[in-house]
């Protein structure tokens, strides 16, 4: 499905031959055409580009057979490669199928094609996951936009007005799951409605726009024909000559070339330009290429023009970032012992703003209203060209409002609070004593779940019978037993944390005054385990690792007795899957990795073809290869899973995983985490989401987030601490919080300086009920009570301060209905059980689709706020899901102990 490079030695220029004749130069041209039906004498060129994103992906297949089935000549656009209008194309209509998310810069992109005569085609919960801003344009853009999801399905009918002479065709109207669309005052008009007492809008038109409200493609929603008769009869009324009646438009196109990309030689995000071999410094790490992929630079005192999506993006991230801090403060005062809530709201006039509810220094109104007037400020500042004080005024902003953040506060309950307790740290603490030290830091810090390294470069820190050699660097000590010991008494739980297909390091031969080429114990004595790139390499140029064949059985045999070791010889809470990949590669340079022995052995037995003489340009071949790569490693974690289920139920299995696309990261580490969260494999994703600020951090870890092909995993944004500034360290976790995830995981322990420590402290340590909290993977169910009932807190202060506009009937009604919820919440946790899952269950999503309704209004002058809570009660739901599958297996452990007669 993902689009295909055209290499521009072999094809600089490419004659597009149709009514009209165009010619591209371009070093690269991104073109994934559907030929669909019989190509005429006269071929037209397509006149509808179809938009894919990660979000839609899982519904591909279902939107594929429907445009087949309209027959209408189509192009696939890879939401990803949209930067400007001209990205857009110059089809005439463009559609967006359920995409929920979109950036500034697109969406501006967007509004500047819809002005030059673009039509819209969405259907979905289109923007609902994008920034407020966004959201606001896309509105403008739509005339309308996504309140809330149905409960169930509903019967769509014609509304009482009449209806538009472009709704001629039958089979529009039938039983839809979908949601209620709101549309704009003036231009927009409802063509088709839910058969609900007020006659909700389910379908939106403005004059170059049409909005579906429900996920078009997808069984579950609706039907292929009625979903292939509406984007019918909406292409028709969008096209400039339209099919006549119901005609369907069969014509094809030969060829359909997206907008020309720009050079990888000189495109600053360019994939490329993040692989060096010759670097001065080997980069032995995926995370290195993403970090230089994802780019966001406020430099003061550049003079460098600013566009209008980097304009877009500056204002959007400063309005995101007073969000935040007004967040905090209220998530502050909320989660503040009881005295000190009821002294603050006693005192605290009704009229202020939510801001006020704590003030850790005086100017902090004036903080955040210099804030807004600058965000204000940067379009006249941009406009007139003064590009130098429109950054430093942003930087200033920023950097004041950072201090605005509550520090002596707790900021969260009932929340993941992970660290990775590195192989560096752990040795250096040199036995009990020492360790016992670290340990006293990160439970004061609050952190209650530590990955502890047991498994590096192929040695194990523990003594093992299984290995061939412990780490040389422990001596005279178990570290593992230590640490499980030290983890417990201190009620936190501690994870074995392993090297999985990484079996040597360069690096750690330099600590141990080795031979660098030295390939680690496990390869030494086994040789014939070894992976290999395509020029016969153990360790791929410019890294540093070499890696087991994941197809060797002898191999996985080994490293499933090593894990069982550790699991059943140490108490340990679960185990954590670290390098569960191949090496970085780069089939597009000829950089490529995985042709050992057995790999190449059990291929051509399946194929015929020896792996190595294939090339990416064998599409068909090529992808046999990937896909045979990538099932190695899935398999793998099945066994690992089944293996740890079989012997310990209670076990956490967690995965530390790369945020790339998914089609690029099978392509270049053959790590496909989708797949093992919907098959229940794992407990825990934890995305390496490591950024030098808030923004690159949200744009690594937004799509995961928001994913809909987790199952009831969990999944943990990880946060690197190297080099981020303490403040923007908590600016990180506040977003992590105001976002739909249960916690966080930092990478590591050796970066956790003395402000960190004392910051940690102050936020989310000293306090005793620390102690005896849920931690959501382990206790999903009073998880979800515990942060349940910190966000009534944050209600009722809101609430009682009169900062929601809301009648009387309506907070009587909310209320009623919160209680509802609380009560079934806490059944549910204090006695588990299937039916009380379910009635919690269906408590809450009503609840959330009332909510959205209650707070229509309030999402205008506060939608940050309101999206927070949203996100936090899709927290609860997530955890419920969790819980779910967490029941199951305990049903499953008490089955298998029950005596057999």
């Amino acid at each position: 499905m993902k689009s295909q490079v055209l290499d521009n030695k072999k094809n600089p220029k490419l004659l597009l031959k149709n009514h009209r004749f165009f010619i591209f130069t371009a070093q690269f041209i991104i073109v994934n055409c559907l030929n669909i039906v019989s190509v005429k004498a006269a071929t037209p060129a397509p006149v509808l580009s179809v938009v894919q994103s990660p979000e839609n992906t899982q519904h591909w297949i279902g939107i594929t057979k429907r445009l087949q089935t309209i027959g209408v000549p189509y192009c696939v656009l890879p939401l990803e490669n949209v930067k400007s209008a001209a990205d857009w194309g110059d089809r005439q209509v463009l559609f967006l199928p359920n995409i929920e998310t979109l950036t500034a810069e697109q969406a501006i992109a967007l509004e500047r094609w819809t002005n030059k005569g673009g039509n819209l085609i969405a259907s979905g919960a289109v923007g609902s996951l994008s920034a407020p801003g966004v959201r606001q344009l896309l509105k403008n853009l739509l005339g309308s936009y996504w309140g809330f999801s149905l409960n169930n399905k509903q019967q769509l009918k014609p509304p009482k007005t009449q209806l538009p002479a472009w709704v001629n065709q039958k089979g529009l109207f039938g039983q839809v799951h979908g949601g209620v669309l709101v549309p704009n005052d003036g231009a927009s008009k409802a063509v088709a409605v839910w058969n609900s007492q007020d006659n909700a809008a389910a379908v939106v038109s403005t004059e170059r726009s049409t909005l579906l409200g429900w996920r078009w493609g997808t069984d579950a929603a609706s039907s292929a024909e009625l979903d292939t008769a509406w984007l019918q009869v909406a292409l028709n009324r969008h096209i400039s000559t339209p099919a006549n009646g119901n005609q369907k438009i069969t014509e094809s196109a030969p060829n359909c070339p997206a907008p020309i990309a720009k050079t990888p030689s000189t495109s600053p995000t360019s994939p490329t330009d993040a692989i060096n071999p010759v670097s001065t410094r080997k980069q032995d790490e995926a995370i290195d290429q993403l970090e230089q992929t994802v780019r966001w630079d406020v430099v003061p005192n550049s003079h460098e023009p600013i566009n209008a999506g980097e304009a877009a993006a500056m204002q959007q991230q400063l309005e995101n970032l007073i969000g935040r801090v007004e967040s905090a403060h209220l998530a502050a005062l909320a989660n503040a012992p009881k005295s000190d809530v009821s002294q603050s709201v006693k005192g605290e006039d009704r009229q202020l703003a939510t801001t006020r509810l704590v003030t850790p220094i005086p100017n902090q109104e004036q903080v955040l209203a210099q804030a807004r007037v600058i965000v204000n400020n940067l379009p006249r500042l941009i406009a007139n060209k003064n590009y130098a004080l429109a950054r430093q005024q942003w930087l200033v902003a920023r950097n004041n409002l950072w201090k605005q953040f509550p520090v002596d506060r707790r900021l969260a309950p009932a929340e993941i609070r992970a660290v990775w307790l590195d192989r560096g740290t752990i040795v250096r603490a040199g036995g009990e004593q020492g360790l016992s030290k670290v340990f006293d830091r990160l439970a004061q810090s609050g952190i209650n779940t530590i990955f502890f390294e047991v498994v590096n470069a192929g040695y194990p820190i523990y003594p093992s019978q299984v290995a061939p050699q412990q780490n040389p660097l422990i001596r005279d000590w178990d570290p593992l037993a230590v640490g499980v010991k030290l983890a417990h008494e201190r009620g936190m739980e501690l994870h074995a944390w392993v090297w999985t297909f990484a079996v040597g390091n360069q690096r750690h031969n330099e600590l141990l005054n080795i031979n660098p080429d030295y390939p680690g114990p496990v390869l030494a004595a086994h040789p014939g385990w070894a992976n290999y790139d395509n020029q016969g390499k153990i360790i791929p140029v410019g890294q540093t690792k070499p890696f087991l064949d994941p197809a060797n059985p002898e191999a996985r045999q080994y490293l499933l007795k090593l894990y069982e070791e550790i699991v059943t010889r140490y108490k340990v809470d679960g185990l954590q899957l670290d390098y569960i990949r191949y090496p970085f590669q780069d089939p597009a340079a000829g950089r490529t990795y995985g042709y050992g022995q057995a790999a190449r052995g059990e291929f051509q037995k399946l194929t015929g073809v020896d792996p190595v003489t294939i090339t990416p340009s064998q599409a068909q071949l090529w992808q046999q290869w990937t896909a045979f790569r990538t099932q190695q490693v899935d398999s793998f974690v099945t066994e690992v899973s089944q293996m740890m289920r079989q012997k310990r139920t209670n076990l956490i299995l967690s995965v530390a995983v790369f945020p790339l696309p998914e089609a690029e990261r099978i392509q270049k580490l053959q790590q496909h985490w989708e797949v093992w969260a919907r098959r229940g494999d794992i407990d825990l994703i934890i995305p390496m989401t490591y950024a030098q600020d808030t923004v690159r951090f949200q744009q690594l870890a937004q799509p995961w987030i928001a994913s809909t092909q987790l199952g009831s995993t969990l999944l943990i944004p990880g946060i690197r601490l190297l080099s981020l500034p303490t403040l923007g360290t908590l600016d990180q976790l506040q977003l992590v919080r105001d976002l739909p995830v249960g916690g966080y995981a930092l990478f590591a322990a050796e970066n956790v300086n003395h402000e960190l420590h004392k910051l940690f402290v102050n936020t989310q340590g000293k306090f005793a009920s620390v102690i005896n909290e849920p931690i959501p993977h382990r206790d999903p169910l009073q998880s979800a009570v515990t942060r349940y009932n910190a966000l009534q807190r944050e209600w009722r202060l809101v609430l009682h301060q009169e900062k929601l506009q809301i009648s009387p009937k309506v907070i009587s009604e909310f209320h009623s209905q919160a209680e509802v919820l609380q009560n079934a919440l806490t059944q549910l946790a204090t006695s588990p059980s299937p039916r009380k899952l379910l009635v919690a269950k269906s408590s809450l999503t009503r609840f959330q689709s009332q909510f959205r309704v209650w707070m229509r209004d309030q999402n205008i002058s506060n939608s940050y706020q309101i999206k927070a809570w949203e996100n936090r009660l899709s927290t609860i739901e997530r955890l419920l899901r969790y819980g779910e599958k967490r029941l199951e297996l305990n049903s499953q452990q008490r089955t298998n102990q029950s005596p057999k007669f």
